[in-house]
């Protein structure tokens, strides 16, 4: 007869409920979705429309022409294709009314619709901020507030590299967003914006935040959302669960011409260093070392002992530019600004850009396998000169003695540079490349080149290249340094093929 031990049934009994007790504390607990209702109510009246007018000066387009060709503009800019027309093929546009009342277009210099965006009031005595993009080039500029009072708007400053813009309305006792903290910004946040998409103010939007950091411009790494955007949003808020505005809403990535999931917002750390400066003086100052710089490969990277691609190598040298003066090399890779760690070629353009004209700064250097520091002076960044097709080194028959016959084996024929050829291409030594055939010309070598080094050893004539050349393992990629032009690039050779 089966008899059951009741001692031992509560035992297990009390195991199993102590077990579902500590797996139901210790996995995560379901969240609701978040009302965005209060945070509406409390940011909503901070938010503003802008309206923009710009003088018609005389075309044949007319008014109807100026806004075909901003929104050609908007959808270059954003989406990179052009504006789909609303016309089927072969229809006649019809011409634009006169607001005077005329058959024809728009009087010469009277003002019309330019475009419509976003912003918000940063201060209640009636500082703005929005993009740059929406009040470049307008005469006027109108802000319209929740209340639907209307003001005219000067334009205090804009920023162009940032997409900042602060503009200032005469009102006071103006409600104000608060500013968060956008280093506390995490991914997967809840997030929510507040715009006026195609002239529809105040309409709300929300999502999380996808990515930080995302590199889509010169001086800013953006916040990445997929919160809906769409023209019109531009200048507007991105506030997070905490009524804090993190990042103003920028630009969107886009394939079809329309909202994709994928919005970008300029972070709001950024965004306020760039209107402090334009508050102070109407423009940004910014400072330079005087480089061109590039991304390092993971393969370049391994290949000359760094380790993991990071820093920003230094591909050409501004002749009497700091980074001339204080000894930096095209070639270099620079891995850390004023102590602080270089991952990608743009955080350098960023430090340098922040940091003040005039003040003192060191660059780590990672050269021929050895780090090295350089104290150089920051310069104040001028505007972007045209650049010039840099011109080969002359390489007339007459010029070339015999060529190495040792470089074969990666597919290369050098010969010597004469001082005539050093001094055009501004290297102290190396070697010119003749002919290329295979590896070579598989990795990307071309007639002309100079190799400058094999690996972290530099070279300085043939001679010197037979050694390093009979000495490397063929077997592996073998990293070279070599000078086009005025730029200098890491190619990599691989005589055995996979």
């Amino acid at each position: 007869m089966f008899r059951m031990d009741w001692k031992k049934y509560a035992f297990a009994a009390s195991l199993a409920l102590s077990g579902a007790a500590a797996f139901a504390q210790s996995a995560p607990q379901p969240r609701s979705l978040p009302d965005f209702t209060e945070l509406v109510e409390q940011v909503s009246p901070a938010v503003v429309n802008i309206r923009t007018m710009e003088k018609v000066r005389a075309s044949a387009g007319g008014a109807q022409g100026q806004m075909d060709e901003e929104m050609q503009e908007f959808f270059r800019r954003f989406f990179g294709v052009p504006m789909p027309s609303p016309n089927q093929p072969n229809q006649p546009r019809r011409p634009a009314p006169n607001p005077r009342g005329g058959g024809g277009g728009a009087d010469p210099d009277e003002e019309q619709p330019r475009g419509v965006g976003s912003g918000f009031i940063l201060t209640p005595d009636g500082y703005v901020m929005t993009n740059a993009h929406v009040v470049e080039g307008a005469d006027e500029v109108l802000v319209t507030l929740t209340d639907k009072r209307e003001f005219k708007a000067k334009i205090i400053g804009a920023d162009k590299r940032t997409d900042v813009a602060v503009v200032k309305i005469e009102a006071t006792g103006l409600p104000a967003v608060r500013v968060g903290d956008v280093t506390k910004l995490k991914v997967g946040e809840w997030v929510m914006a507040i715009g006026s998409p195609f002239g529809l103010e105040n309409t709300v939007t929300a999502g999380i935040v996808s990515a930080k950091g995302r590199d889509t411009g010169d001086y800013l790494p953006f916040i990445q959302t997929d919160v809906a955007i769409n023209p019109g949003n531009s200048g507007g808020p991105l506030i997070n669960l905490r009524g804090e505005v993190v990042g103003i809403n920028s630009q969107i990535y886009s394939r079809s011409g329309g909202f994709m999931g994928i919005s970008f917002a300029i972070p709001m750390d950024e965004a306020i260093r760039v209107s402090e400066a334009l508050r102070t003086s109407g423009r940004v100052t910014r400072g330079r070392i005087g480089v061109q710089i590039d991304q390092v490969t993971k393969d370049v990277a391994e290949s000359i002992g760094l380790g993991r691609p990071q820093g920003a190598m230094v591909r050409s040298v501004e002749a009497g530019s700091p980074a001339d003066k204080a000894g930096v090399e095209a070639g270099d890779i620079i891995t850390k600004f004023n102590g602080t760690t270089i991952e990608r070629a743009t955080d350098l353009q960023r430090f340098v850009g922040n940091t003040k004209p005039g003040s003192k700064a060191t660059v780590t250097v990672f050269r021929r396998g050895a780090s090295r520091e350089l104290p150089v002076t920051i310069a104040e960044l001028e505007p972007e000169k045209v650049a010039t097709r840099a011109t080969r080194p002359s390489s007339a028959p007459e010029d070339r003695p015999k060529a190495s016959p040792a470089a074969a084996s990666l597919g290369l024929q050098v010969g010597e540079l004469t001082e005539a050829q050093k001094r055009e291409a501004k290297v102290k030594g190396g070697v010119r490349v003749d002919a290329v055939t295979e590896a070579a010309q598989r990795a990307g070598i071309r007639e002309g080149d100079i190799i400058v080094a094999i690996g972290n050893t530099e070279i300085a004539n043939v001679k010197e290249f037979d050694a390093v050349v009979a000495r490397v393992d063929k077997s592996k990629a073998i990293p070279v340094l070599l000078r086009r032009g005025e730029l200098a690039t890491y190619l990599l050779i691989r005589p055995a093929r996979g």
